[in-house]
């Protein structure tokens, strides 16, 4: 499941809306939307976000979680590391062959050291 999926869902289980109501209001099969919250398909579109905001009722700072989780649920992620350290190439190839073997302990522990990053070039 992509983290824009299961907000998604979370939000649905907490406004009573099924999957087939959501997906019938946004003009979509149940079966595409489901393969979206799980990650069997793309990103969704920004016009599918928009929709979903409205089906569910979220304003502000709840739409805006909901929009930076879609940019950031694409479940096949390309990584370019053209110009940067060896060190930075090898760390992509094995992160990609080995994410699978990663706990929640440490998938936050990688999440802590990006956000160190952000913080010290001035990202969010």
């Amino acid at each position: 499941m992509t983290p824009y999926g299961r907000r998604v869902r979370e939000l649905r289980a907490a406004r009573g809306v099924t999957l087939a109501q959501m997906a019938q209001a946004l003009g979509v099969t149940p079966a595409y939307l489901s393969a979206l919250e799980h990650g069997k398909r793309g990103q969704p579109t920004f016009t599918l976000i928009q929709g979903a905001i409205h089906v569910l009722g979220i304003i502000w700072d709840e739409a805006d979680e909901l929009i930076r989780l879609a940019d950031l649920s694409h479940p096949r992620v390309t990584v370019d590391t053209a110009g940067l350290e060896p060190e930075a190439t090898l760390f992509a190839n094995r992160l990609a062959r080995e994410i699978e073997w990663l706990g929640p302990s440490d998938l936050a522990a990688l999440s802590s050291i990006l956000d160190s990053a952000a913080r010290r070039r001035g990202g969010a």
